[in-house]
């Protein structure tokens, strides 16, 4: 479990199916034998469904109240969220008293809902919206104070959601008593369909059992929608976990049958805007549901336009109702292809990784047909272009280049696509110059002519081309590459420092086209010569599956600082870095150390939870690693060769089975050098 916060709510769902590539098969076969029973009525989330729940942004707060609710109904109208086609605004955990009336109902808390769940109902509809509420199939629900569960309760709680108005129900798991969970959701199916027969109010189900009972193996006959893994944070390493979980389960999602690998983070501020476009990318390339989990109230510009991209919601609405299937996703470059009703496909080109990677695919591999050329719309910059059938990107770190391919035979009228590119990394020794390669290639089948190249940096900094940086025209699969030195100033601090790569190219008809690539140049510092603690080195980059990554001691919870001594089976460690799976922390080698010490292994303050595994990696090379190790081993030795290597990077991953409570230690590592 990675936060005490939502102790009760996480899980490990354990999955171990490989990547699905191709087409998605008839989704009644992914139906098992003996699942069929009364559904609930029939149209009901034709496509994932999409709006808000306060869980991620409020938990129990005492912000979260009816004019929390009401005030994001009318954000979903003011800013154009409801026409992109948000409609739910749910309501999560804590809404009611903790005891039920004489009578058994369910009592809204007065303070928080004064005018009671009909009135808020009644607003949300006002506005052309739906409104959702939550409760757990077990005695009470998840949070701590203990609010009433639905367990026994069914027929006269599902009742009282439909008499209210309600549209959609969040169905948790906890306090369930070890009643078998299809039996448990089974109830609360039928006792939805019979309020929506005495009332006329149709209910869309979710089946929040996180994963544990594999419901997407039973649930299409149950719900509308199954969660299928344990709670989303906030971070990096626990929306790409989740993700990795989820991508294999493409057969199983269709019209009215969703995989749900939880709710939106994007806008709540632990990750990148970069990050956010990817998580908002992959779950609409994943056809998840689409509930946003921040305060819109607080929210910014940037947040409101990730969210309200009207195309790459388009991908996840499309009518066909197809998850998008793994295509390849070697060395952390994902390409993820979904098919969509028209013919065409949403590509995503996903770099997993903490550096810039080139990421790329064919239109054949997508499952497109042969064709002279092919039109590309990039979903993000919104922008067109044509292709002779390549379709690749050098994607940022932690970043989506999202597209739609199609064989419409109007590929003509745009201008040919270029790639933009980076051969190795942007290490800068402050003073030293450093040699850069550049790269744009032509993609269409027609040429691009009078292309030219430019590179700069911050000011002060020195860029200079050593070699071309113009070309008359680049025929088809041809690239102008370009030499650079990159200086920076004496006495720059290390850090990350912005450079801006451009291109600019004459289209067929004599059109200007530009394209840009954000990089980003590393200013570091070579390590000294001898035996060095890698906590007192300063690191490159980290990225961290909980919290940050800590030095000199374990990686605690979720806030810097808030960890504790390192300790692996009862042995305690006064150096080295406090980890959480999926982490990657990467330091400055300059190819001048051989080896890498360490001792590792979960740390204690788990208990008897976490399964990881250690990887060391000299630049593109896994240099050593271990097997799955337990919070019941005593730390292990590693050590690895990385000679020459300019990049050293410390990866632990989940152990395959998801990242919770995966507290990882590298005790004592020394570089030598």
């Amino acid at each position: 479990m990675v936060g005490s916060l939502t102790a009760a709510l996480l899980c490990a769902a354990g999955l171990a199916s490989p990547a699905v590539a191709g087409a998605a098969p008839d989704p009644e076969a992914a139906r098992p034998a003996g699942a069929a029973g009364p559904r609930l009525p029939d149209g009901l989330a034709p496509t994932p469904p999409m709006g808000f729940n306060n869980w991620n942004a409020t938990h129990c707060r005492a912000e979260f109240d009816e004019a929390m609710v009401k005030g994001i109904a009318d954000i979903f109208v003011s800013k154009g969220l409801k026409e992109a086609g948000y409609q739910y605004v749910n309501l999560d955990d804590c809404w009611a008293l903790p005891q039920r009336d004489a009578n058994g109902k369910l009592v809204p808390d007065p303070k928080r809902f004064p005018g009671g769940i009909k009135a808020v109902a009644d607003y949300v509809h006002g506005k052309g919206l739906k409104l959702g509420i939550y409760t757990s199939a077990g005695t009470k629900t998840c949070n701590q104070a203990g609010f009433p569960g639905a367990l026994g309760h069914e027929r006269g709680d599902a009742q009282q959601f439909a008499e209210w108005g309600v549209d959609y129900l969040k169905y948790d798991n906890c306090n369930n008593q070890g009643v078998d969970a299809k039996k448990r959701y089974v109830a609360m199916r039928d006792a939805l369909r019979a309020a929506s027969q005495s009332t006329g109010r149709p209910i869309v189900y979710s089946i929040c059992e996180w994963g544990e009972n594999k419901p997407w193996e039973w649930a299409s006959d149950v719900g509308h929608l199954w969660r299928t893994t344990g709670d989303i944070s906030d971070n990096w390493g626990s929306m790409l976990s989740i993700m990795k979980r989820n991508l294999p389960l493409a057969r199983y999602a269709g019209p009215g049958r969703w995989n749900d690998p939880d709710m939106l983070e994007v806008g709540n501020g632990g990750m990148t805007d970069t990050e956010y476009r990817t998580h908002f990318s992959m779950w609409s390339i994943m056809a998840a549901p689409l509930l946003i989990g921040s305060d819109l109230r607080k929210a910014s510009p940037q947040t409101f336009e990730i969210l309200g991209n009207k195309e790459v919601v388009a991908v996840d609405q499309d009518p066909l109702g197809k998850q998008g299937t793994v295509i390849s996703s070697a060395g952390g470059r994902w390409v993820v292809a979904k098919e969509m009703k028209d013919g065409s496909r949403a590509v995503a080109l996903f770099n997993e990784t903490g550096r810039p990677q080139r990421v790329a695919t064919t239109a054949k591999a997508v499952g497109l047909p042969q064709a002279s050329g092919y039109t590309l719309r990039d979903l993000w910059k919104h922008e067109s272009f044509h292709t002779a059938g390549t379709i690749s990107a050098t994607v940022p770190a932690h970043g989506t280049v999202l597209v739609r391919v199609s064989a419409d035979g109007t590929w003509a009228d745009k201008p040919p696509a270029v790639e933009l590119g980076l051969d190795g990394g942007a290490l800068v020794e402050a003073g030293k110059p450093d040699r850069l390669t550049t790269r744009v290639t032509n993609l269409g089948r027609t040429p691009a002519r009078h292309v030219g190249a430019r590179l700069t940096g911050p000011p002060g900094w020195q860029v200079k081309a050593t070699s071309p940086a113009s070309a008359a025209a680049l025929p088809t699969g041809k690239a102008l590459t370009t030499s650079w030195t990159v200086t920076a100033p004496e006495g720059t601090p290390t850090g990350a420092y912005p450079l801006d790569l451009r291109a600019s190219y004459r289209a067929p008809g004599g059109g200007l086209v530009e394209s840009a690539l954000p990089l980003t140049a590393q200013v570091v510092v070579a390590p000294p010569a001898g035996r060095s603690a890698l906590s007192d080195l300063p690191w490159i980059s980290t990225t961290n599956g909980w919290g940050p990554v800590e030095k000199d001691t374990s990686n605690g919870e979720s806030r810097a600082g808030d960890g504790n001594p390192l300790t692996i089976d009862g042995k305690v460690f006064a150096k080295g870095l406090g980890v959480h799976a999926e982490s990657d922390v990467a330091y400055y080698a300059g190819g001048a150390c051989e080896r890498l010490t360490a001792r590792v292994g979960v740390d204690d303050e788990k208990l008897l939870k976490g399964t990881v595994a250690f990887e060391v990696w000299a630049d593109g090379k896994k240099a050593a690693s271990t097997g799955v190790l337990t919070n019941q081993l005593p730390a292990q030795g590693l050590s690895a060769d990385v000679g020459g290597a300019e990049v050293v990077r410390l990866v632990v991953t989940d152990g395959g089975d998801g990242i919770d409570s995966d507290h990882a230690d590298w005790a004592e590592p020394v570089l030598s050098c």
